[in-house]
């Protein structure tokens, strides 16, 4: 979501407007080595899907396939066991200062522990071969 003050019926709308286009990748135990430099902010509009592997691990796939591992400086719980999350952004970026919510499941959006991101490190399965 990309502004910084939303209506609530807004926020519902958007809420499950995502939730409903959201391809989530399945969990999965392969591991993950660096394939790059990391940044600190990655566009929203490029996320494709999300893979939330921990309480403290979210991996952002993006549409050109890339994969960003984003190791939160601190456990967020209840994150992996909701399997959700939501933002609120003035940029149409997600950046290492930003603070992500839990969506607790229940009736309608319940947020849960509010949470910072860490920096987004490009990462491919370790078995696979090197870009390049």
């Amino acid at each position: 979501m990309r502004n910084a003050l939303i209506q609530p019926s807004a926020l519902l709308a958007a809420l499950l407007a995502l939730a409903a286009c959201a391809e989530r990748a399945p969990r999965t135990p392969t591991p993950m080595v660096p394939a790059g430099d990391p940044v600190n902010c990655v566009q929203t509009n490029r996320i494709r899907s999300t893979n939330i592997v921990d309480d403290q691990t979210i991996d952002f796939r993006m549409s050109n396939g890339t994969i960003f591992r984003n190791t939160l400086p601190n456990r967020c719980p209840g994150l992996a066991a909701a399997d959700a999350f939501s933002h609120r952004t003035s940029q149409p970026q997600l950046c290492n200062v930003d603070i992500i919510r839990v969506l607790t499941p229940g009736g309608g959006p319940r947020f849960g522990a509010s949470c910072g991101l860490g920096q987004f490190v490009p990462v491919r399965p370790a078995d696979a071969a090197p870009a390049g």
